[in-house]
């Protein structure tokens, strides 16, 4: 399974909460990974106008406030898919069988059904949400050290 949304959230948290700007390997220090993955990231978050950086400049901001940005907004940037694609069906089943022959349609429609949830519940939640969380979580955290 493909990281690019996880690491797109990760590092527009970064990018929202840092006081000063982080440059990629700063963030890819953050994630795990190297520089190069997060500079391709990045570079999806620009062409979809939710993040701006500069060439010899240092760091990147947000262009779309955090309450505005909807998680399945950030996750089309990253997987350049307008429509959500999670599930396939796989090819060449059998015409001869009763399952086979009727098997495609009947999960063509459970798949999309569940896509389309997956993305309401996307544009359900926002970057500020995400952080919201993250805030709660390290503020229970604290108050149990």
């Amino acid at each position: 399974m493909d990281t690019k949304f996880s690491v797109a959230v990760h590092v527009l948290i970064l990018v929202s909460e840092s006081p000063s700007p982080v440059n990629s390997d700063q963030m890819a220090e953050s994630v795990g990974t190297n520089a190069s993955y997060i500079r391709k990231i990045l570079s999806l978050l620009k062409k979809s106008d939710i993040v701006e950086g500069h060439r010899g400049i240092s760091g990147y901001r947000l262009l779309v406030a955090p309450e505005q940005l909807t998680l399945l907004q950030i996750y089309q940037a990253v997987t350049e898919e307008t429509k959500l694609h999670l599930l396939d069906i796989h090819q060449n089943a059998c015409d001869q069988c009763i399952v086979g022959r009727h098997i495609y349609p009947v999960l063509t429609d459970m798949f999309s059904d569940i896509e389309q949830a997956f993305a309401r519940s996307l544009m359900e939640k926002t970057l500020s949400d995400c952080i919201a969380d993250m805030r709660k979580r390290i503020s229970q955290k604290e108050s149990h050290s």
